[in-house]
């Protein structure tokens, strides 16, 4: 495979890899000996849903204003692409950016790390007109690898090649401290890393991924790291190295090897000029060879590292890596036999862009900007799928490491200090990438609902005049994202249901439908307040018991009226009048499934709860019939409540702007609510989630 292939991939329209550069505000860049890794950030327009509250109702007779309006998201891009096109992608920079925003970068400096800060510096200031500050790599790479451990649900995992799936993702740990990260480039860098401003170099090599590209290049007629690698694939290195079994016939007990284990590497090359005659060594032998040779060295010195100094987590990436499954399988393989399982290999899902993201941040830093970012998954790529064959092209090889993008929350996102072990935390019941058959489910459930996404974004926006060719442009990228994740589902770390529900967002809103279901949740909540005082009267009535079986049954019964439930869907869209009585009335007859209303029956007979943090989900009949009266209980028996609604939309869950409007509204004819929100026992928060699904991993502080 020629190098040009690849050249041609980064002459791409801005939209398709430079996505919004002509509204970027601030880049950094880490320029190594092969690949150079840009970040930059943007303002993407965007159309949004917004709620106008008004305490009187309005012209069209409802309780508040459903109004869109243009807004301005702050996008973070990161693309990578080879250094020797370096200069091809800084006159693209210059033609699309530089030139039509004179203004760019205004008195800031442009942020480069890496061994091409150094050598392209010049290049840099002449290409952009720009100040270039050479950022020190280590510390770049350490605030890079620390940012995507804290703030990138499952951005560790495991590779174990004969496993299914292939991929473990590691559990979330607030405490990422301390670790061992082994960054290999041309050579290879061990850092000892202890927290985020202390760290050191505790070691290295020579002997990297430049040994094994040159050594490569001379023993075969590779062109290029990645076709090297593609020869190693196919190899068998048996052919060439020189085997225990080779020497002893066997597997001899007194020295407590397994007769596999490579003696020595190469050694079976070392043959007499008559034997070499009689020899035809393949070059996918010896590529495969020299990988695990490297592999094997680095693994070793790695682990005597983390022995050394006491460390359990051991942290791999560089240029070497790149997400490739060979190389993953070779670094796993040398550390699993060294450790004998007291440590495993840890991987990052974009590991090739730790010098880029810490050299935006410092950057960030400068600018006194504090704020959390979350990934996109209709903007990145995903991890390779490890079944995919050996034999293609470069470009397919590195196109799923190719983009990556996280949209900005203004707010600081932390793990919810309730968690009791946020480390075992694992938001979701059901692990798809493990489970086949519900994950075929699942998949097949959403694909089934695509138009039915396609029709609810077009009734949503019905004055405009693109909004048939948006909607069906979400489609198409939609059934690709889900064809993508059935071909591999590790793709963008666990598959579950709530990150599928979370790919339909991002697809939704990156082609301008932030909100499709805002009228349908203004309908439900004004069909639901007319319900909530013959509501509140019917529960005072009850006696305490009765009340509060008819509390929890509301809570259930609300939830029924969720749309991202396929059954739901149908049952709604089947018309006729299905209310909060018909929700109650098909409840499952007591005992529940997870039953435990009688213990909570006996805690309520105890002193009142200090305080209740309620995550609300649905609009409309839940959100007020359900979870108003059941948050005013808690309100009459002293307890402070605290209801946290989504920061951004999600299929018909209530919003916290939209909630903040419920809440007055309820308080207009709840007396408890009323004073509650007077005395600020009653609050409402918003929750920093933009998903369907509850993920207490990262929530707004």
């Amino acid at each position: 495979m020629s190098d040009s292939t690849y050249a041609h991939s980064i002459e791409l329209p801005s939209d398709k890899i430079f996505r919004n550069l002509k509204n970027a505000k601030r880049f950094a860049i880490d320029i190594g000996g092969s690949l150079a890794k840009m970040a930059y950030i943007s303002s993407v327009h965007r159309k949004k849903q917004h709620v106008s509250d008004s305490m009187n109702k309005t012209s069209e007779g409802h309780i508040y204003q459903v109004m869109e309006e243009d807004e301005m998201n702050e996008t973070l891009h990161f693309i990578k692409f080879e250094s020797n096109y370096i200069e091809i992608c800084l006159d693209f920079i210059q033609q699309n950016l530089i030139n039509s925003n004179p203004g760019f970068m205004k008195d800031r400096h442009l942020k480069a790390t890496g061994g091409g800060a150094f050598k392209y510096k010049d290049l840099l200031t002449n290409k952009l007109g720009l100040e270039v500050d050479k950022e020190d790599e280590m510390e770049c790479l350490i605030k890079g690898c620390n940012f995507l451990l804290k703030s990138i649900p499952d951005e560790a995992f495991i590779y174990a090649r004969h496993d299914d799936p292939e991929y473990k993702f590691q559990r979330a740990d607030p405490d990422v401290f301390p670790y061992l990260l082994v960054n290999i480039g041309s050579g290879v860098s061990i850092l000892k890393v202890e927290s985020d401003d202390i760290y050191e170099r505790i070691g290295g090599s020579s002997m990297g991924g430049g040994t094994f590209w040159g050594l490569g290049s001379l023993l075969t007629k590779a062109k290029g790291f990645d076709e090297l690698l593609e020869l190693a694939q196919g190899g068998d290195h048996r052919s060439v190295d020189m085997l225990v079994k080779d020497i002893y016939g066997g597997a001899p007990a007194a020295i407590g090897l397994a007769p596999d284990v490579i003696a020595s590497s190469f050694g079976k090359a070392a043959r007499s000029a008559k034997d070499k005659q009689n020899v035809n060594v393949r070059p996918e032998d010896i590529a495969k060879s020299l990988l695990i040779s490297i592999s094997n060295d680095i693994g070793q010195l790695a682990y005597l590292h983390a022995h050394l100094h006491g460390l359990k987590k051991i942290y791999f990436g560089g240029y070497f890596i790149r997400g490739h499954p060979i190389t993953m399988h070779t670094i796993t393989f040398a550390i699993n036999y060294w450790a004998k399982g007291t440590i495993q290999a840890l991987f990052l899902r974009h590991e090739g862009y730790l010098g880029a993201v810490g050299a935006f941040l410092k950057g960030a830093e400068e600018d006194g900007e504090k704020c959390s970012w979350i990934e996109d998954y209709a903007g990145s790529s995903g991890l390779q799928s490890p079944r995919e064959s050996s034999h293609m092209t470069l470009r397919h090889r590195t196109s799923t490491f190719d983009m990556l993008e996280l949209h900005r929350f203004d707010k600081p996102l932390v793990n919810c200090p309730l968690l009791l072990d946020p480390a075992s935390y694992f938001p979701d019941t059901v692990d798809l990438t493990q489970d086949s058959a519900a994950r075929e489910y699942w998949l097949t459930c959403f694909e089934d609902a695509a138009d039915r996404y396609v029709d609810r974004a077009i009734k949503s926006q019905p004055d405009s005049c693109d909004v048939n060719e948006r909607a069906h442009k979400f489609k198409q990228k939609y059934l690709q994202r889900l064809h993508e994740l059935r071909n591999n589902p590790s793709a963008y770390g666990s598959l579950t249901v709530r990150s599928l529900l979370d790919t339909h967002e991002h697809c939704m809103k990156e082609f301008d439908f932030t909100d499709p279901y805002a009228q349908q949740k203004q309908y439900e909540n004004e069909q639901a307040l007319k319900l909530l005082p013959e509501h509140f009267r019917q529960l005072e009535k009850m006696t305490w018991d009765n009340r509060q079986l008819a509390l929890v049954e509301g809570l259930l019964a609300g939830n029924v009226f969720d749309w991202g439930a396929k059954e739901v869907v149908n049952l709604m869209q089947k018309g006729g009048s299905f209310g909060f009585l018909e929700a109650r009335s098909i409840l499952q007859v007591r005992p529940w499934l997870v039953d435990s209303l009688e213990e909570w029956k006996e805690r309520l007979k105890g002193p009142p709860h200090r305080c209740a943090v309620i995550f609300v989900d649905n609009s409309g009949i839940d959100i007020i019939l359900g979870i108003f009266p059941f948050a005013s209980e808690l309100l009459q028996r002293g307890t402070k409540v605290v209801l946290c609604a989504n920061s951004w939309p999600a299929l018909n869950d209530v919003t916290y702007n939209e909630l903040i409007i419920l809440a007055k509204r309820v308080a207009a004819v709840s007396p408890t609510v009323d004073k509650a929100m007077s005395d600020g026992r009653l609050c409402i928060m918003e929750s920093g989630q933009a998903s369907p699904c509850l993920d207490l991993r990262l929530v707004a502080s």
